[in-house]
């Protein structure tokens, strides 16, 4: 059975359940521990009659499967496949998604890279059968996603995309951008467009000329959207052995700025527009629709669209009836209630 994980990032819920349960075991252990310095067994039974301890425990675990079973529905578990016929029109979208490890820092919270998801995830809500598709670029450029209108595989790719799968280091616009001209699937000069979310920073592989070769062959506009500060910067975090510190070379703390120059010659040189975010927010729907979206769209041909079906609605239900069923289940067990008939001379 094939099986799509849509939110993997909600898996760390998990943890607050897991803590939950603890505090839970360890109270029933402390009341327990308590209760048997106060008194002895006999006499625990007779100050507490009808409490259940078997049901308590009951009541708790339903509490907790619940939990995990609301994680799981977070989860966005697919599965069972159906297909549908599309008339596709729009535009072919290439995003440019820098993952290198200037793109942790910290002055865009909660990260310049996170930053840069949110804001793509916001311009794939906007779409509306435009094929897109992901470039992700550190040391190496790669094509994480192949033009699509499938969004919820897009929207997996970018889950996924960060530094710990780039093969090394480095930061490398121009092979990104030479890589995005390859991922468009046809010469025709129209219909198409780049968006590049990176905070500027570029190693030698000549950005610039990538761009108006792009724009040169296939007349593409390159809109890009410039993440970080760009005037004190921002230190870079990195784990070593477990611990998070600050990068350094040569024993000096590393200070990444976000280049705005850099991103502005890129979009200005192919007619696209240049976003300085910096550490402040856009509405990346807004820029798809007053500046992207009026680039010339054409109709493709019919294509067939695989969709797995969410799945989600039986493990909120579950989760909701085990809810209702713990409110109902007392602390209190189930009592034989007898009358007491006392011989009345007469």
């Amino acid at each position: 059975m094939d099986i799509r994980l849509n939110h993997l990032e909600s898996l760390h819920w998990l943890w607050a359940v897991a803590g939950l349960a603890a505090v839970i075991v360890y109270g029933f252990a402390a009341k327990r521990r308590d209760l048997g310095r106060f008194a002895d067994h006999d006499l625990r039974a007779r100050l507490l009659p009808y409490t259940s301890r078997p049901r308590q425990y009951v009541r708790a675990g339903m509490v907790v499967a619940a939990l995990v079973l609301l994680v799981a529905a977070l989860i966005d578990p697919r599965w069972g496949v159906s297909y549908r016929q599309v008339q596709q029109r729009g535009i072919d979208l290439v995003v440019v998604l820098d993952v290198s490890r200037s793109m942790l820092a910290e002055d865009a919270r909660p990260t310049r890279l996170a930053r840069a998801k949110q804001y793509i995830g916001a311009l794939v809500e906007r779409l509306n059968g435009d094929r897109v598709a992901l470039v992700t670029f550190a040391g190496t450029a790669n094509l994480k996603c192949p033009l699509t209108v499938d969004y919820p595989a897009f929207r997996l790719a970018l889950a996924t995309a960060g530094p710990q799968w780039a093969p090394r280091g480095g930061s490398l616009l121009g092979d990104a951008l030479r890589l995005a001209r390859s991922a468009f699937t046809d010469e025709v000069l129209d219909h198409k467009a780049i968006v590049v979310f990176s905070d500027g920073e570029d190693h030698g592989s000549y950005p610039l000329e990538a761009a108006q070769t792009l724009f040169d062959e296939l007349a593409v506009p390159i809109y890009t959207v410039g993440i970080g500060d760009s005037i004190d910067g921002a230190r870079i975090p990195v784990e070593r052995n477990g611990v998070t510190v600050w990068l350094t070379h040569e024993d000096e703390e590393v200070w990444s700025k976000m280049d705005a120059s850099g991103l502005r010659s890129i979009a200005l040189a192919t007619g696209g527009a240049y976003v300085p975010v910096g550490v402040g927010t856009v509405d990346m729907g807004h820029v798809y629709s007053d500046r992207i979206e009026p680039v010339a769209k054409r109709e493709f041909d019919t294509a067939t669209v695989k969709r797995h079906d969410p799945q989600f609605q039986w493990f909120a239900g579950a989760a909701l009836a085990l809810l209702l069923i713990e409110s109902l289940v007392g602390d209190r067990r189930a009592t034989r209630h007898t009358i007491a008939v006392r011989e009345v001379p007469v």
